[in-house]
């Protein structure tokens, strides 16, 4: 039987809103407790590297960890965090990316031009008829956007970046010791393979500037609790001059002092009095767009149902609507005038001379049962 792959939020201990730099933070410290050099002929502390650097390459890579998020180990299989990560060479690749060292597997350094930039969550709560009807909502976020000043390049607008001469572009320096090679981080760059000589005055070199932004979602009916949507290229810019991330938008449905949903059905619960349940009415009830009158069988029992076709939540993914169902709960009055009184001990008179059949069978499995103990 395979072993359950553990949740890889739980592998680096961090929380599920952890940021980038604390997933990076957690992933070098187990890194440099397990790494086999330091461990050598340890399989359990072997196993530990390779499980923390399969969570730290798909958490630390914006895309790989939003399937994640939304699909669990399914979402990232084949993309290097599930079936065919678990490769020494993969392993020590992610080691890399985190340290800057090498050992010697001939990977090709990572790119220095512009990455993506990092994607954005938020929560955004919406009543119910909201949810159900669709509505625009006007949201405000912080976010990391490109420098107008030097349009995003980070060097001074009447300067441009160079390419890095110590390792001419590719971000990582190689030293040969031995028999192995080993690949460290351009110490004259940084790593992003070109340098900038004169920063811009108004990001200091970073490209990017954090604004304020009202952004308008639009939400579609039909949307329930819990959903996810995402707007894409609404995320921080990319470093560079990369392209922006997504931002995920987190739904939370106030629930409603009469309706529920029920799938894409709503469910509303009706009080109505003895004498409607027993002689028939029509009665208005309330509906997502206003009020319906609807009738009352004369006999109706307490909790029947009633059913409103076409009333209900449209489908989300697709042409037409649930429906309403219209639950009939009667009342039974906490106190009587003297008149009424006297009309229900009337009513119960009746009642005792003339039983229903229901009510007769019943009576019938009494007797059947106490004579039956009787007879024991």
């Amino acid at each position: 039987m395979p072993t359950r792959k553990r949740d890889y939020y739980e592998v680096l201990g961090v929380h599920r809103d952890a940021t980038e730099i604390e997933i990076k933070k957690a992933y070098r410290r187990i890194a440099l407790e397990t790494h086999p050099d330091r461990n050598p002929g340890d399989k359990e502390a072997e196993a530990r590297f390779k499980e923390a650097a399969e969570a730290y390459e798909v958490l630390s890579d914006p895309d790989k960890r939003a399937r994640y998020d939304r699909f669990g180990h399914a979402g990232v299989e084949g993309a290097g965090g599930g079936a065919g990560f678990g490769g020494f060479e993969s392993v020590f690749e992610a080691f890399e990316d985190l340290f800057g060292g090498g050992f010697g597997f001939g990977r090709r350094g990572r790119s220095a031009g512009p990455r993506r930039g990092a994607h954005l969550k938020v929560e955004l709560e919406i009543e119910f008829l909201e949810a159900a009807r669709g509505v625009d909502k006007v949201i405000e976020l912080e976010r990391a956007e490109a420098c107008e000043h030097c349009g995003g390049s980070g060097a001074a607008p009447d300067s441009e970046p160079v390419v890095c001469g110590m390792c001419r572009g590719r971000g990582e320096v190689t030293q040969t010791q031995g028999f192995f090679a080993i690949r460290t981080t351009c110490p004259a760059c940084g790593g992003e393979g070109r340098r900038i000589e004169r920063p811009c005055p108004e990001c200091g070199g970073t490209g990017l500037r954090t604004r304020r932004r009202q952004i308008t979602v639009k939400i579609p009916a039909g949307v329930e609790d819990g959903t996810r949507m995402r707007l894409g290229g609404e995320g921080e810019a990319g470093p560079h001059g990369g392209p922006p991330g997504d931002l995920f938008v987190f739904l939370r449905v106030r629930p409603h002092e009469l309706f529920e949903r029920e799938g894409d059905d709503i469910v509303c619960e009706v009080p109505i009095t003895f004498a409607q349940a027993v002689l028939g009415a029509k009665i208005e009830v309330p509906t997502l767009e206003g009020t319906e009158t609807i009738e009352i069988e004369p006999g109706t029992q307490s909790h029947t149902v009633v059913r409103l076709r076409g009333r209900g939540i449209p489908h989300l993914r697709g042409y037409g609507r649930g429906d309403q169902l219209v639950r009939l709960v009667v009342e039974v009055p906490r106190r009587l005038t003297e008149e009424q009184e006297a009309l229900v001990r009337q009513l119960a008179e009746h009642d005792e001379a003339q039983v229903s059949p229901r009510r007769k069978s019943f009576l019938q499995k009494i007797k059947e049962l106490l004579g039956g103990h009787g007879e024991r």
